[in-house]
């Protein structure tokens, strides 16, 4: 086992969506962290990244978003999270400060210490720090892979997550058609264009049943609740997780969108 005490300390960034709808995605990624020797911390003063402010256009909100949230993170070697999107906002925070403020240049620094998780297993530590782990795994799906829009085109995450994947015994990997083509969610998009919102995932639907696959998996969960939404009302037969869920070997839980049978019989 790693010594998770010598590696790099790093701060989880928990997401606002894993802490209130999944928070298997951030325990998921606590243990990735560990076993690729991290110490992983999680800063109790971090909130939203500020994004829906910053879509908006409140950039007073943002700007004091920012500011709690960059000094919850002062002094992490790193800062990475279960979201692309999330750190992608975490990437915009120096347009955020006019550049004589004290923050610009600590928005800067934050910037590029910050990282969505595959990229930083795959690109920062490196697979040879996991590679073990993962290929004692067992996940015997095909599944198929959703490229979210700022993961893909902001941080430049592609092959990292299917690099990966690859390790994981069992794991057939059937690309969809449109990959890379948003889901329709958005953040603010999906309240303000609804009926547009809803064809796009219908389409990302219509990709996901046509590769016959069991799961899709993905690396930001305003996706993936998007599309397992979709899938359900639809009656399509394929579960969503997340990619970290299966990285770590957490995939005993149910998928996203599916009952907890286990609680609602306590109930």
């Amino acid at each position: 086992m790693p010594n998770i005490s010598s590696g790099p300390r790093v701060g989880l960034f928990v997401t606002c969506l894993a802490d209130m709808f999944r928070p298997s995605v951030a325990f998921a990624t606590v243990k990735l962290l560990e076993q690729a020797g991290c110490k992983a911390e999680v800063p109790e003063r971090q909130t939203c990244c500020g994004q829906p402010a910053f879509n908006s256009g409140d950039r007073k909100t943002t700007a004091d978003i920012a500011r709690q949230t960059i000094d919850a993170f002062d002094g992490y070697e790193y800062v990475v999270g279960p979201s692309g999107s999330c750190i992608g906002m975490l990437h915009y925070y120096p347009e955020v400060f006019d550049p004589s403020d004290s923050y610009y240049q600590r928005a800067l620094e934050l910037k590029n210490r910050s990282f969505e998780i595959t990229s930083f297993l795959f690109d920062v530590i490196g697979m040879d720090s996991l590679q073990e782990q993962l290929r004692q795994l067992q996940f015997n799906h095909k599944v198929t892979y959703h490229d979210s829009c700022s993961g893909l085109r902001q941080l430049g995450i592609k092959q990292q997550p299917r690099q990966l994947l690859q390790q994981v015994q069992g794991v057939e990997l059937e690309e969809m058609e449109e990959a890379e083509t948003c889901c329709g969610f958005g953040g603010t998009f999906c309240v303000k264009y609804p009926e547009i919102s809803n064809r796009m995932v219908s389409n990302k639907s219509e990709f996901i049943s046509n590769t016959g696959a069991h799961t899709v998996l993905g690396g930001d969960l305003g996706c993936l609740l998007n599309m397992a939404g979709k899938l359900k009302r639809e009656g399509k037969q394929v579960e969503a997780r997340h990619i970290v869920e299966v990285l770590a070997g957490m995939t005993d839980t149910p998928a996203i969108g599916e009952a907890d049978y286990g609680l609602a019989q306590q109930l």
